[in-house]
Parts: structure tokens; sequence; C-alpha cells
């Protein structure tokens, strides 16, 4: 049978006002018929992603797919791996051909392995005229030489998250606007025994967003637009010096520190600053023990730096259907039906602002205006730069990150591995190595 009657006798009734609109010499974006996808005789799936850090996210995606499954006989079964595992796994099902039907990744990674994945061209373009268009910064994870390999998930907000009392003790009365006084900041809290903690390690979301903070803030890149490395600057030279200066301030050991480090090290009182989704907030307010340290938690996007813009990375998500699948219109189907306008708000409502949304329509969402903490985090879709900036997404730009070429340049510069110029020297060599070919 097929699952969505409802989105197409809704776009049946905007066809009719699409007539009275052309008549005005207007052309809406939602005139577009819902497509029809039938599931196979017998058909069953598997869902491949990402270990939740908001329960109830993940709570609203298994409600919403028992909805699907209720409505269509079809079962889906949902895997989770660790976030540094999806991106592994995801790759060998891809290239051996094999395993899960679907799968939620990062980034461009759907762009490793771009002839594996079916087409959603037809429902990524209705989902986007049908809910108000999709952010363009998401879209272009999803999107290769004009088609959708994949359908924009969410981004997950990333921002600073710091304790106020300890941040006034430190003689500081607002947050500072800027890298200059964020360093500052930093230095004043670590004197008070409040130091600050940002991941060095192999971390697929804390560690890259803090890195590409950290080159993109000075005005350096990783490739220009044409796609030569361009990592080798005196922009990226004066952010790896800066980002020996904040490494003096951190608590030890967050060279090795992977996702779920800095949101233990904040939550147990051993830094009192560092950069996160909502989910630590909300790990806080659950737990009465932590009442104190939640009542204290103040959010902030990442200060300005040189390059005199705010830009920020972002964890962002995709689901894509594998060629593999005996089942894709079962699986197109199960899509359609998650990012219908009241799936979609429930699972965004779920994730307490944790997953940010892909489709500009349901940016009225409550959340966003419900808790004065989810303000830092309610325009990351909109506000994202693209891993590969400012060149093109593709294997290159996909390679590049899931390698921590830019992870590691950091990481061997703040730890003395290296001198800054070697350690950036070393990442154009290995950046090279993917765009160079």
């Amino acid at each position: 049978m097929t699952i969505n009657r409802r989105h197409l006798l809704g776009a049946s009734a905007g066809l009719v006002a699409a007539a009275g609109l052309n008549r005005l010499g207007l052309t809406p974006a939602f005139a577009q018929a819902a497509p029809a996808y039938k599931p196979e005789a017998g058909a069953k799936l598997r869902l491949l992603r990402w270990v939740p850090f908001v329960p109830a996210e993940e709570a609203a995606w298994l409600a919403n797919t028992k909805k699907f499954s209720d409505a269509t006989g079809v079962e889906v079964r949902i895997d989770k791996e660790s976030w540094e595992d999806v991106r592994p796994k995801a790759a060998v099902a891809a290239n051996v051909g094999s395993g899960p039907d679907m799968v939620m990744s990062w980034f461009d990674d759907p762009h490793q392995y771009p002839d594996k994945l079916v087409d959603v061209t037809e429902l990524g373009t209705y989902l986007g005229g049908a809910h108000g268009g999709w952010y363009p910064g998401l879209e272009g994870y999803a999107k290769r030489d004009g088609k959708f390999i994949a359908l924009p998930l969410c981004a997950i907000g990333n921002a600073i998250v710091y304790r106020d009392s300890h941040m006034k003790a430190a003689g500081f009365s607002e947050f500072p606007k800027d890298t200059a006084g964020f360093l500052e900041l930093c230095k004043a809290m670590h004197a008070k025994g409040t130091p600050a903690g940002f991941p060095h390690g192999k971390a697929v979301g804390d560690g890259n967003n803090y890195a590409h903070w950290l080159l993109w803030s000075h005005g350096g890149k990783m490739v220009d637009e044409s796609g030569k490395v361009v990592i080798n600057s005196p922009e990226t030279l004066a952010s790896v010096k800066y980002a020996q200066e904040l490494y003096k301030t951190f608590i030890p050991g967050t060279e090795s520190w992977q996702d779920v480090n800095n949101n233990r090290a904040f939550l147990a009182g051993q830094i009192s600053l560092t950069a996160n989704g909502v989910s630590v907030y909300y790990a806080a307010k659950k737990d009465p023990a932590m009442a104190a340290i939640a009542e204290d938690m103040r959010s902030v996007n990442l200060p300005i730096g040189p390059v005199g813009q705010s830009v920020e990375l972002h964890q962002a998500s995709t689901v894509s259907i594998f060629k593999h699948t005996k089942y894709p219109e079962a699986a197109k189907a199960y899509l359609q039906f998650m990012y219908q306008a009241d799936n979609m708000n429930a699972w965004i409502e779920g994730a307490s602002a944790y997953c940010c949304q892909p489709l500009k329509e349901y940016a009225a969402n409550p959340v966003w205006t419900s808790n004065p903490i989810h303000a830092a985090y309610a325009k990351a879709s909109g506000s994202l730069r693209p891993n590969g900036y400012a060149g093109p997404l593709g294997t290159a730009s996909a390679g590049v990150m899931a390698d921590y070429v830019l992870v590691d340049m950091y990481a061997t510069a703040v730890t003395g591995q290296m001198t800054p110029e070697d350690a950036i020297a070393q990442a154009e060599k290995r950046a090279n190595r993917y765009y160079n070919v």
C-alpha cells in the first residue's frame, strides 16, 4: 500500500491553490504533487544510525518508525553505532554491497561512495518544495552534480557552554565576543582552577567543529574555490599559534578526547567551559545531583576571530539509501513518512534543540523559543559552513575529513610533536593526496 494519501490530498489542494496564484503571475514552490512509493511485498528495512546523546530524540524517531510500520506492515530495524563507527561501517556496507538498507551518516560521507546510493532527487525536490526549502549548507552535503544522493537530516548545533559563576569569578561580567578576549577568559579561568577543555582527539563532532572554527576564524581554509590546497598560509599559521596558547589553559589530556569526553569532564566539574551540543545541558538537568551545574550553565556562539564574522562548522547528518537494498520503494516511502510535518516536528521537539531542522518550515517549531539555552543552537542549519570550504564538496573533501587531516594538524602542534610550520606542511601534503589524484 502507499502511505502518503494525506500528502497526496494536500498536494492536490496545493495544485488548486497554485492555479489561482498562477493567474496572478506567481509560481509557488509547493505546486508539485507528492511522489507515491509502494513498498515491495514482504519488505523489511534496516537503518544504521548514530548513538543518540538525547534519549528523547531516539524515542521520537522510534515512535515515528512504529507509526510507519503500523501503517504499511514494513518492519524497520534500527541499528546503532558510536559516532566514530558509523562512518567505517557505512563505507564497508557500501563497498561490499550488503548490510543496512539506509544510513544516517556524517558531513559529506555520501560523496565517498555516490555510485553506491539510490538517487532520491524526486523525493528531495518534493520535500524542499513542500516544506519551505532546504537550508543550502545541509543541501550541499546531500547533492552531487545537481542530484540528491541523500536527504539532509539535521545540523547538530555546536556552541560554547560555560559556568556563569566561574566566568564571573574569573573577572568577566559577560562572555567575550572575539577570540582575543576569549583567550584572556580561558587564561583567567585556568588561573582560578576552573579551566576550559576542547577536544584535540579524533572526535567526529566536537574535534572537527573546534578545528574548523580555529582555522576559519583566522581566515584560513583547506582549499580555495577551485579545490587547490591552500592550507599552508599565514592565516593558518596564526590559527595554530592561537591554538597553542589556548591549549595551555586546558585540562590535561584533551589530545585523546573523543565526542563523549568533554561532556563527561564538564558534568564532573573538571572543566567549566567547552563547546558542545545542547545535550550536555539536558544531561545535567535530568540528574538531581547536577542541578547546580544546570542552573549555572549558559550557552553562546563561538567567538569571532580576525576574519570578522561568525564561521562555524556544526555537525551535519544526512540519510541515504544503499543501492544494494532489495526494497528501494519501501525505503523511499519510509523517508517520505519521516519528513512529514507532524513526524518531523515531533522528532525535532523530542531532540530538545539538539537536532536543528533541515527544512525551513520547521524553524517555527516552538522548541527553539522554549528555553533561553536553545538560542545559540537555533540557527545552526542556516549558519553552518561546509567542511570542504571554499571548494566543492566531493570525494576529496570527504576523504580529508575522514582522515582527520585538520584535527591532526592542530593536535601535533599544540602537543609539541611538531612545530606549527611542520604541522601545517604535513597537513598540506596529506590533503594533496586527496585533491591531487
